[in-house]
């Protein structure tokens, strides 16, 4: 059964995050909690349970590589090739663990936000997919190309944030000459078609 809003202490998770944290990545993960609150308004989500996604999207980005494999081979979250060989990847799944180990998240939505907000994947729920678009665009991420567009994309549909956010992280790795999770690409591509279903059917936006 969800736990209520209510049942988790948001205060106390900020508590945990401030002090686990760098400073700097403390200050994007209350941006980003910001973000997902403000999208969750918008677009019809439970605001509170989102935000306890965003606070903890990032809460195991401190560990080392190690550490985040082990928490995964804990949690049974399987650990791909292009993880193993780019550690920064680790730690959304490594973060769903912790989450639910140490912080007491039982609740499924938020777990797969925090587990898919770095790569996302075909079918995201729109918790998921709200955590994954604040991660990009919240305000003090440098800004990036197109970011004015994202942002207000982002507050009209979720599905063409989601597709411009991942064409865009597709053309940066390509032209760093960077592997490729296939998770991200499959992402696009499987959102690329739902946007074009959706301006089919004159839905989008």
């Amino acid at each position: 059964m969800k736990k209520t809003a209510k049942e988790y202490d948001r205060l106390e998770l900020i508590r945990e995050m401030e002090k686990t944290l760098p400073y700097k990545r403390f200050i994007h993960t209350m941006g980003v909690a910001a973000v997902a609150a403000g999208l969750a308004m918008r677009h019809g989500e439970d605001v509170h349970r989102t935000e306890v996604a965003g606070i903890l999207h990032d809460c195991a980005k401190k560990l080392s590589a190690e550490e985040m494999i082990r928490l995964c081979e804990k949690g049974d979250i399987p650990v791909t090739s292009v993880e193993r060989k780019n550690p920064a990847l680790l730690h959304a799944g490594a973060g769903c663990v912790l989450a639910n180990q140490r912080y007491g998240i039982t609740d499924e939505e938020i777990l797969g936000a925090i587990r898919w907000h770095t790569t996302g994947k075909p079918g995201m729920t729109t918790m998921e997919k709200i955590v994954f678009i604040a991660d990009y665009i919240e305000p003090g991420r440098k800004d990036l190309p197109g970011m004015d567009a994202i942002r207000e994309a982002a507050f009209r549909d979720l599905d063409e944030a989601l597709v411009m956010i991942l064409k865009n992280t597709l053309d940066y790795l390509e032209s760093r000459d960077s592997e490729i999770d296939p998770m991200t690409r499959d992402t696009c591509d499987y959102y690329e078609k739902e946007l074009k279903k959706k301006r089919y059917n004159g839905i989008a936006g």
